[in-house]
């Protein structure tokens, strides 16, 4: 039995559970049924206090995972158990019966494996909480990898701007030397032909 600081966990389509776990009596099920269905649609997430527990959602994809813990237990820890639940549920059923199966049919294969997840994240959860730190920063270091790309790109374009105006200034100004040249050779040829005429 899971010690009593996770108590509750479903997996959800939309508002339709499709597998749940608690070892424990208690209207966590409906209360946390009641904030599903006034969770926003977008990917995010989310924690509700009542009572002494917390219920914490993480909606992505359409689906959403939740965890009642304790007010007490590390609300790092309850996300990043959502974090787990989420990518063991999408390696199984991603794209497949998960987007056809009705209400709580996926508790007899999906519901033992909650229970195996909210274990582990009760007895050990230094490892979890510093899981989810690594994962962040490898997060966050993507993030920063794609920005640097973008960056990179966008200063690729302006150099390729900044090069076409610069051929595009060097013809004006060969033009420019160009016509001044001839300009100078006219006058030459003009001043030539004045002597000449002049002198005969």
């Amino acid at each position: 039995m899971v010690q009593q600081s996770l108590i509750y966990s479903f997996v959800a389509r939309g508002t339709v559970v499709l597998a749940e776990h608690t070892d424990f009596i208690g209207n966590f099920p409906e209360i946390a049924l009641q904030c599903l269905q006034r969770l926003p649609a977008t990917n995010t997430k989310f924690t509700y206090n009542t009572n002494g527990h917390t219920f914490n959602y993480l909606a992505l994809d359409g689906f959403t995972y939740c965890i009642v813990a304790v007010e007490s237990f590390d609300r790092h820890i309850a996300m990043a158990f959502l974090e787990r639940i989420r990518e063991d549920f999408t390696k199984r059923y991603g794209g497949g019966k998960a987007a056809t199966a009705t209400s709580k049919s996926l508790n007899k294969e999906f519901g033992p494996k909650l229970k195996e997840h909210m274990q582990y994240c009760v007895e050990h959860p230094e490892e979890v909480s510093q899981l989810a730190r690594v994962k962040a920063q490898l997060l966050n270091r993507e993030v920063k990898i794609d920005v640097l790309m973008e960056k990179t790109g966008n200063l690729h374009n302006e150099a390729q701007v900044f090069r076409g105006q610069g051929d595009q200034l060097r013809r004006k100004m060969w033009f420019q030397n160009m016509k001044i040249k001839l300009i100078i050779l006219a006058i030459i040829i003009v001043i030539i032909l004045i002597i000449v005429l002049v002198v005969r």
